[in-house]
């Protein structure tokens, strides 16, 4: 069972559970080396940061990557620690088993379908967790059973707050928590103002 879930900065999340998940650290502000398991949705600077890697990886720390970060991330734990994955595919790594995603950009080019970036679906002792990664809403998403739903919404580089909304209202999930703004890109008020467009 989850016994905590935080977001630390912009879209980095940390989930406590028998096992400490972080999805795409950046800007962690102390040494931990504390993470059983680190997903990266894509190598851009605030999402796969070697150095805020560095402050959580200890000894067999798994690193999951797309696989045009594959060669950095051996450099950091080692090839036997590393997975790479692409969109819309099933995995399993020890006890845990998870989905990616697409995320990518419609109508913009940072984030091209092409690239294959992903969002990741990961079973935490028995809850689903749903991490989007930098996407639009995508027509792709739409059919997604999850417990918790980690969604951008700070427009620019990937859906604004109303299109988050969107997609969310779409979504099957208990729990719809609103990422990547505030810092970087978006106003602190977009999270209340995804909230209010929930259903």
């Amino acid at each position: 069972m989850i016994k905590s879930y935080n977001i630390l900065c912009h879209s980095s999340i940390k989930i406590k559970a028998n096992k400490t998940t972080y999805f795409d650290p950046f800007r962690i502000n102390e040494e931990r080396y504390d993470a059983d398991y680190i997903f990266c949705t894509h190598p851009h600077y605030d999402h796969f940061s070697p150095d805020d890697i560095k402050k959580l990886m200890k000894e067999n720390t798994k690193l999951i990557v797309t696989k045009d970060i594959m060669e950095k991330a051996i450099d950091l734990v080692g090839k036997e620690n590393v997975v790479t994955v692409e969109p819309n595919k099933e995995y399993k790594i020890d006890e845990i088993e998870f989905k990616t995603t697409y995320a990518y950009n419609q109508n913009k080019d940072f984030h091209k379908k092409e690239n294959n970036w992903v969002g990741y679906i990961v079973d935490i002792e028995g809850e689903k967790v749903y991490v989007a990664g930098d996407t639009d809403n995508l027509e792709e998403l739409r059919n997604i059973k999850c417990d918790i739903a980690f969604l951008p919404v700070g427009g620019t580089y990937t859906m604004d707050y109303k299109e988050a909304a969107e997609l969310a209202n779409y979504i099957d999930a208990k729990v719809k928590i609103p990422t990547h703004y505030g810092e970087i890109v978006g106003n602190k008020e977009d999270g209340e103002k995804f909230k209010k467009l929930l259903r």
